[in-house]
């Protein structure tokens, strides 16, 4: 098993920043990728950002690149979405994700086996 645990995250306006962090434990050598995903209320989980587990390759969603940049610390085990120039429209609940193969950008949020409690963004005009 592994556990995901995100922290990070809270209210800000617009054009602001937020870091967000996920720590992973248990059995991480099992893991292929670390994604976030986020869900704004009323609409279904959709993928942000991905980064393998060896850090070699990062993905985006096209609304965000350019804005939001994943990476991740291997001695720490952390995987960190660092979150630019923000908009309302970002406002949502960002989840990290882990799996042990990438699915591609489109696959759904079900794919992902291990998930972490969600934390909450919110940006204000």
């Amino acid at each position: 098993q592994v556990q995901l645990v995100e922290s990070g995250g809270g209210s800000v306006q617009a054009g602001g920043s937020v870091r967000l962090s996920c720590a992973a434990s248990g059995r991480t050598f099992s893991l292929y990728v670390v994604s976030w995903f986020r869900q704004a209320v009323g609409k279904e989980r959709d993928f942000v950002a991905a980064i393998t587990w060896n850090a070699t390759m990062t993905y985006y969603l096209d609304s965000v690149e350019g804005r939001f940049t994943i990476s991740r610390d291997i001695a720490k085990n952390t995987v960190t979405l660092q979150m630019n120039s923000l908009t309302p429209g970002d406002t949502a609940v960002y989840y990290c994700a882990a799996a042990d193969r990438w699915y591609g950008l489109g696959a759904p949020a079900r794919l992902y086996r291990y998930w972490g409690q969600g934390t909450q963004v919110t940006v204000s005009s």
